[in-house]
């Protein structure tokens, strides 16, 4: 009798273990913060550049929102979201002196 006792005493002390369920949400970490916040670095980065060439009234905006987005969560790309905000400006800057140019509201080459 003492050892089913034991037994069952051993069993009942045993912390249960919480399953994970589906419908609970998992919150993000600061890793995948960081992560997104660095892709939108490089994001505003190539559409900033890709502005300069075609669609500049377009992709200097979002060049821009990306790179502000990017800097305010906290990337470690810093540099390439200034690069970024910087050429977003530039693609504005260019379109403007092109309409000037042209007495246009958009241009071509």
């Amino acid at each position: 009798m003492e050892i089913t006792e034991r037994t069952h005493l051993a069993t009942a002390t045993k912390p249960a273990v919480a399953k994970p369920t589906a419908a609970a949400p998992v919150a993000p970490t600061r890793a995948t913060g960081t992560k997104d916040a660095d892709g939108m670095a490089v994001a505003s980065f190539i559409l900033g550049l890709l502005g300069l060439l075609v669609l500049n009234v377009f992709l200097g905006p979002i060049a821009i929102a990306l790179a502000a987005v990017a800097l305010w969560r906290g990337t470690a790309r810093r540099g390439r979201a200034f690069l970024g905000l910087g050429l977003g400006i530039a693609d504005l800057l260019v379109l403007v002196a092109l309409m000037q140019f042209d007495s246009t509201v958009s241009w071509n080459f």
